[in-house]
């Protein structure tokens, strides 16, 4: 997966320097050339000869080694990789890429390197949550360095909190995200909703359905992988956060309504893969219905109709809906197509096997704006992200060219 791939693993004065020797062997098991550069104050915690011996090539530890011709090693090294991937990241190296200090061998390497440079910060977590730390983590990803956050977890002083050194599964994702995924979607912005909404009944109970978000989760995953600005708009879920992305959670129809109006300008395409809850309760009770009550009748009504509402705001955008059908499936979807302004539709039954919510799998059938139909097999729904990403890939290409 990695193979030709170069790779230079910084590795800083932390604690969690020891997990530095297992994401060199994973690295190589997936055949990058790893190279490591290591500070004077990591080699404290784990010694050049381990990560030599896992590297199988020299470690890096000093600018100006003592009889030996280096000329401009820093540079050669930059030169070199293809990625530069700091693991554990201290405050220390934060702050000096921040400042534009360059002043130990790793610091000078990061300076020079124009290729992709990945932080994987680790520390304490109020070091963490310092503001000047917080500051200099802005500060460099306003200059394109690339972070993944640390995690909640039991840290070395033996306390709770966040500064834990991510999971060496979401690092080692991460860099083969960052070189190997094609980048078709370089310079677009995707918004895309997912997940259910809920509309409340009472001060206790909603309407909703059975979606789980993981089709919309997938789709804003994928996007990112190829390069897009993913905004990812969700109802309440079970799944975790992605990386990279800006989040932002609603309950209701009326909140992802608000929400996708307000981010839609920025956007080139909308992705609408929610399952948005097509009716709401006409009154509210302000507290719980009780079962003293005998019978309880709820008037519903509509909720908006999100695509349809803004498809006057269209413009040049490439629009994406979602279309659960458990009869006529296609005549259905292609009415929705029409009557929508959209560019793509997504249609899927889930009475058939291994489709609808609550599944990892996913059947569906895409329907371009000229008729065209591609009925696609039985797919994780990750690859189902992929099949559909693909044809909006090809859908800006032909915009593109028009716009040319």
């Amino acid at each position: 997966m990695l193979k030709g791939k170069n790779i230079i693993l910084g590795i800083t004065g932390g604690i969690a320097a020891y997990k530095s020797a297992e994401i060199c062997r994973r690295l190589k098991k997936l055949g990058a050339n790893v190279v490591v550069v290591m500070t004077e104050a990591s080699t404290k915690f784990i010694t050049p000869l381990t990560m030599e011996t896992l590297s199988g090539n020299e470690v890096v530890t000093e600018l100006f080694p003592a009889n030996k011709v280096v000329r401009t090693r820093h540079i050669d090294l930059a030169t070199w990789a293809n990625l530069t991937l700091i693991a554990p990241a201290t405050a220390n190296i934060i702050g000096k890429i921040a400042g534009g200090i360059a002043d130990d061998i790793l610091s000078t390497v990061i300076m020079s390197t124009v290729s992709p440079v990945l932080l994987c910060p680790s520390m304490n977590e109020k070091m963490y949550q310092n503001p000047i730390v917080q500051e200099n983590i802005q500060k460099s990803k306003d200059s394109g360095y690339k972070f993944i956050e640390p995690e909640v977890g039991e840290l070395a002083c033996g306390t709770i909190g966040k500064g834990r050194l991510a999971d060496l599964d979401v690092i080692i994702r991460e860099v083969v995200n960052i070189l190997v995924c094609k980048k078709d979607l370089e310079g677009k912005t995707i918004l895309i909703t997912a997940g259910p909404t809920q509309e409340s009944i009472d001060r206790v109970r909603y309407i909703s359905n059975y979606s789980s978000g993981r089709m919309g989760y997938a789709l804003a995953e994928e996007a990112r992988k190829r390069g897009a600005e993913v905004v990812l708009i969700s109802g309440p879920t079970n799944l975790p956060k992605i990386i990279g992305i800006e989040f932002h959670p609603i309950k209701t129809a009326k909140e992802m309504y608000s929400k996708v109006k307000s981010n839609l300008k920025n956007a080139d395409i909308l992705i609408m893969a929610a399952a948005v809850s097509d009716f709401t309760a006409e009154l509210v009770k302000s507290g719980k219905i009780t079962k003293e009550e005998k019978k309880v009748c709820l008037n519903l009504v509509p909720t908006i109709d999100i695509l349809r509402s803004i498809s006057k705001d269209k413009g040049k955008r490439i629009f994406v809906g979602f279309a659960l059908e458990t009869e006529n499936e296609l005549k259905n979807a292609k009415k929705k197509l029409r009557e929508k302004n959209l560019d793509l539709i997504v249609v899927n039954n889930p009475d058939t096997p291994g489709a609808g919510f609550e599944v990892e799998t996913n059947v569906v059938t895409l329907i371009d704006k000229k008729g065209k139909i591609d009925k696609l097999p039985l797919l994780p729904k990750k690859v189902v992200a992929e099949k559909i990403l693909d044809k909006l890939s090809g859908l800006l290409k032909k915009l593109d060219k028009k716009r040319k």
